[in-house]
C-alpha cells in the first residue's frame, strides 16, 4: 500500500450473536485484513457495553498476534487511568517477547463510562488528572529506568512503539512525551486541524519519536454504489442514537432494520447525527476524500473502522479500500514508524 492503512477493530457485537463468538470473529477477522496488507490491528477497551464484546485488549491482542504472523497488533487502546503502570509494562512486555517487533503500545486517558463501572475497577471520576504522571511511570518501567527500582522485566530492551489516542488534552501530553500521535475528529475537522498543528509545534524528540507522527483514525466505509456504503454505517448509527438518549450501546442490528424503524424527532436527530462525519462511498469517491484528507491534515497514517452487521460487507469494504490505497500517489505517502 503506498497510503499506510491500518484497522482498529472493537469486537462489535451483532444482533444474534454472542459477545464470545464476537471475539472470535476479531480474530478472523485479523487474518483477513493480515491477508489485505493492511499494516496495524488494534483492539480497544470498553467495559460493560452490551455493543462492544472488546474488554481485555491485550489479552486480545495475544491471540490476534498468535493466529497471524506479520501485521503489527497492539491496542487502540489500554485506558491506563484503569490499571497500574507496571502491570501494563508487564503485559506488553509479555507480548513483545512472545511476538518480537510486532507489538504496539496504544494508550489512552479514558475511564469507566459510569460510576458502577468505575467502582468495578476501583478507579474513581477523577483518576485521568493523573495520566502525565502514569504514562512517566509507564515509560520509565519500559526503559528499565523506574526510580522505584522495580522492574518490568520481561518489557526490558524490547522495542515497544507507544501511541497516544487524543482524548481531552492527549495532544499536548503526546507533544510533552514525544510519542506519536492518534486523533479523530470527535468535534469535528477543523478542530481536529488545529489540534494536529499544535502537536507538531510543540512536539520534543524523544527515545520514542524523533519526529512528529500523525495516525489519523477514521471510520470509512467502501461499497461498489455510494448508497450501499452508506448503508453500511446505518447499524452502528442507529447504535449510536440509540445510547446518546438510553444511556447504553446495544448490538447491532441489519440496516434493513434500522431503516424501517419509525423513528420520533430526537431519535432522527440523533441518528442523522451519528451518519455525519465518515467517510464514505464508492472507490473512486474514497480515494478522492482520502487525498484530501491527507492533504488536509499531513497525516502519516490512516487508522481505519468499519462497522457493518454484515461480516462480508465488512470485508469489502476493506478490500476496496486497500485497492484504493495502492492506486494512490506516491506523492502522499508519508514516513513509517514501526
Amino acid at each position: 500500500m503506498s497510503l499506510r492503512l491500518s484497522v482498529l477493530d472493537r469486537s462489535h457485537v451483532r444482533q444474534g450473536v454472542s459477545p464470545q463468538q464476537s471475539l472470535r470473529d476479531t480474530v478472523r477477522f485479523a487474518q483477513q485484513v493480515e491477508d489485505l496488507g493492511y499494516h496495524r490491528f488494534w483492539v480497544a477497551e470498553h467495559h460493560s457495553v452490551p455493543g462492544v464484546a472488546g474488554a481485555a485488549p491485550t489479552v486480545l491482542a495475544a491471540a490476534v498476534a498468535a493466529a497471524t504472523s506479520r501485521i503489527r497488533v497492539g491496542t487502540g487502546g489500554v485506558m491506563l487511568p484503569n490499571h497500574q503502570p507496571l502491570v501494563v509494562a508487564e503485559q506488553f512486555g509479555v507480548l513483545g517477547s512472545l511476538f518480537p517487533d510486532r507489538i504496539d503500545v496504544g494508550l489512552g486517558r479514558s475511564v469507566g463510562f459510569t460510576d458502577g463501572i468505575r467502582r468495578a475497577l476501583g478507579r474513581g471520576k477523577d483518576a485521568a488528572e493523573r495520566f502525565g504522571e502514569q504514562l512517566a511511570e509507564l515509560l520509565d518501567y519500559l526503559n528499565g529506568k523506574a526510580a522505584s527500582g522495580v522492574h518490568a522485566v520481561s518489557a526490558e530492551g524490547l522495542d515497544l512503539p507507544v501511541f497516544l489516542l487524543a482524548t481531552g488534552a492527549g495532544a499536548g501530553t503526546a507533544a510533552e512525551f514525544g510519542l506519536p500521535l492518534v486523533i479523530a475528529p470527535a468535534h469535528g475537522d477543523d478542530r481536529m486541524i488545529r489540534m494536529i498543528e499544535e502537536y507538531r509545534a510543540a512536539f520534543r524528540p524523544s527515545a520514542q519519536a524523533t519526529e512528529p507522527y500523525v495516525v489519523l483514525a477514521r471510520s470509512i466505509a467502501v461499497a461498489d454504489s455510494t448508497e450501499r456504503a452508506r448503508r453500511l454505517l446505518v447499524p452502528e448509527a442507529w447504535a449510536t442514537a440509540y445510547s446518546r438518549t438510553h444511556g447504553e450501546f446495544p448490538p447491532l442490528e441489519p440496516p434493513e432494520q434500522v431503516l424501517a424503524r419509525s423513528m420520533s424527532d430526537r431519535p432522527r436527530a440523533q441518528f442523522e447525527r451519528a451518519l455525519r462525519g465518515h467517510l464514505w462511498g464508492t472507490p473512486d469517491e474514497v480515494a478522492t476524500a482520502l487525498d484530501e484528507l491527507v492533504a488536509h491534515t499531513g497525516a502519516d497514517e490512516v487508522l481505519v473502522t468499519t462497522t457493518a452487521h454484515d461480516p462480508a460487507d465488512r470485508l469489502d469494504s476493506y478490500r476496496l479500500l486497500s485497492k484504493v490505497s495502492e492506486a494512490r500517489s506516491p506523492a502522499l505517502s508519508r514516513p513509517a514508524v514501526n
